[in-house]
């Protein structure tokens, strides 16, 4: 019985730090610098890793998305760079100055079970343990208005 009751507080332990960390996630954020226009489609919104000639500036932006065992791959970068145009939209920029990106592990979740019996002769122990790191991808850029003819 002590077994299974032990099995159970680390489930459900687990399962608390998994939620802790699903909860700790939400660190987008936008300062608002400049001037704020109507809304656009984040499909309007253009890259740039140069500041173009001509622009506005009008927020700074953060946008983070999570990745299990490694720090993301292309597929993350492209979901940190869609956040930010979708910032971006939401300020009426219709572009964003990457500034960088950044890494960082935000936790990890680990679980271990273990058995042991015993007898007047013999003691015998087996455990087995593991873990996984939850990682964070940080995108920094600058939303940008760029007028309307300007040159890139």
């Amino acid at each position: 019985m002590e077994i299974q009751t032990t099995a159970a507080s680390r489930l459900f332990a687990l399962c608390g730090m998994i939620a802790l960390c699903v909860a700790a996630c939400a660190t987008d954020s936008v300062v608002v610098t400049g001037k704020v226009r109507p809304a656009i489609s984040p499909a309007e919104v253009k890259i740039y890793w140069q500041p173009p000639a001509m622009f506005e500036e009008v927020a700074i932006l953060n946008a983070s998305k999570n990745s299990a065992f490694t720090t993301g791959g292309q597929k993350t970068v492209d979901k940190v760079i869609a956040g930010l145009k979708q910032q971006a939209a939401k300020v009426g920029a219709n572009g964003v100055i990457l500034e960088g990106f950044s890494d960082r592990q935000t936790g990890s979740v680990g679980s271990g079970v273990g058995s042991s019996s015993y007898s007047s002769n013999s003691a015998v122990g087996v455990g087995v343990g593991g873990s996984l790191g939850i990682y964070k991808k940080t995108g920094h850029g600058v939303a940008i208005f760029v007028p309307p003819g300007a040159t890139p």
